[in-house]
């Protein structure tokens, strides 16, 4: 990853701002889309991956308007649903509707077809985060797993929603407690950061022969669409860099270097941050 902006450090962690105005996107009409990353006529040879993140799109989708059957494979596919209902339906059977804290995933594999929409009979938008890992493993067997987090559990706290099979705390079922299994080298984890209160995010030990362990972090745009400079709801990371609703961040961090992620707006900040390996 090649990214332009400005290099902050505090320890030894470097943080690269990815400002919303910048991020590729479109307004098609029925959907209004962000892409942190090359998607669809969005190209930016700088922008195409991020270790083995390959998808940050936020997305809102008008009233019984969506994604028609379409297929994957080779790819970890999971959507984080910020309001509205989202329709799922698949290939191998699973019909659901996701809601405000759900976390759907697929594990694509060998091939699966899918679409999704907003909830017939909606009156309003369905908003959520579409996101892409490459999977370490190819040729698995497609998998469709759902979990839930409440705000309540996600207030103040970094809650791990998705992590790699064999971590900690994964459950290899479809329904279960704790994150969703993902076949790829990516931890998923989710704030709500109350007005003056932080939230800490430590990096584990990086691979070996790498110059660090990545992350990224992006502020969920709550308040509303916008493609233009960030607003809204504003955090600040390690107490140098400022981002604010739609803004992302570049991050690597050597073993146990922190991230602290700091509201200093005036209302709830919805943030996820990822770590990847």
């Amino acid at each position: 990853m090649s990214a332009p902006g400005t290099n902050t450090e505090a320890s030894t962690v470097k943080l690269i701002a990815r400002r919303n105005e910048d991020r590729g996107g479109a307004d098609h009409g029925w959907l209004k889309t962000l892409h942190t990353f090359s998607f669809a006529d969005y190209y930016d040879p700088r922008f195409e991956s991020y270790g083995c993140l390959r998808v940050i799109n936020e997305d809102r989708v008008s009233p019984e308007r969506g994604f028609g059957t379409h297929g994957h494979r080779e790819m970890e596919i999971f959507s984080y649903v910020v309001s509205g209902e989202l329709e799922h339906k698949d290939s191998m059977g699973n019909v659901e509707v996701l809601r405000r804290g759900d976390i759907q995933h697929t594990s694509a594999g060998t091939g699966i077809r899918h679409s999704e929409y907003n909830k017939p009979k909606a009156t309003e938008p369905v908003h959520f985060l579409q996101i892409w890992a490459m999977p370490h493993t190819s040729d698995l067997e497609p998998k469709y797993f759902a979990r839930h987090f409440t705000d309540e559990e996600k207030t103040d706290k970094l809650v791990t929603v998705v992590a790699p099979v064999g971590s900690e705390g994964v459950i290899h079922e479809r329904e279960a407690k704790g994150p969703a299994p993902v076949q790829s080298n990516v931890t998923l984890k989710a704030t709500i950061i109350s007005p003056g209160k932080s939230v800490e995010h430590v990096f584990p030990a990086p691979a070996e022969g790498t110059a660090g362990r990545k992350g990224y972090i992006h502020v969920v745009q709550t308040s509303g669409y916008n493609t233009l400079q960030a607003k809204g709801n504003r955090v600040k990371v390690n107490d140098t860099l400022e981002l604010a609703e739609g803004d992302g961040a570049f991050a690597v961090g050597q073993k146990d270097d922190k991230l602290v992620i700091e509201n200093i707006g005036d209302s709830p900040a919805e943030v996820l941050v990822f770590d990847i390996q």
